[in-house]
């Protein structure tokens, strides 16, 4: 018995083996000359415009978190589906059929709940308004709401590179 997990022991060990041969063997062979140019940050092969660093709108994050839950929350029901012939010549068809429509009826009570909290919207308006605008004064633009987002669309402006 113990041998099997000798086996899968040695297995890991060879395979580690290669992982850590093949690097060494890489930085030993490989040339290296940085430049500047090749020390820059790029994504897909494009060059950088602008800083990375800037506000992006979590309202993206939400709707993804939400999209996900209610998808895994759905892959849920497939076991029930995969044993509803088998309960149903076992009489129990009906306690299948109950369970999904409670299950479906609290997906559909937490799709309202989001819903009516407002987070499916992908522009909102800014609480207050015309009013947080006239307390806030010189610090908001008429081009921008009061969190420095852009009026029109809602989405948030860039904000200018720090001076280095």
């Amino acid at each position: 018995m113990l041998m099997a997990y000798g086996a899968v022991a040695i297995f890991f060990m060879v395979a580690a083996g290669f992982i850590f041969g093949s690097m060494i063997m890489g930085k030993l062979i490989r040339p290296d000359h940085p430049y500047a140019e090749k020390l820059a940050t790029y994504e897909c092969g494009e060059a950088p415009v602008g800083s990375a660093w800037f506000n992006f709108n979590p309202r993206f994050y939400i709707i993804a978190l939400i999209y996900i839950i209610f998808d895994v929350e759905i892959a849920f029901i497939y076991p029930i589906t995969t044993v509803f012939r088998r309960w149903i010549a076992q009489g129990w068809g009906w306690v299948a059929l109950l369970e999904v429509v409670i299950f479906i009826a609290i997906l559909l009570l937490g799709l309202v709940y989001v819903w009516a909290k407002g987070d499916l919207e992908w522009i909102r308006s800014v609480r207050g308004g015309a009013a947080l605008d006239a307390r806030l004064g010189s610090r908001a633009t008429p081009e921008t709401s009061a969190d420095g987002a852009d009026a029109d669309s809602g989405e948030p402006l860039p904000r200018p590179a720090p001076a280095e």
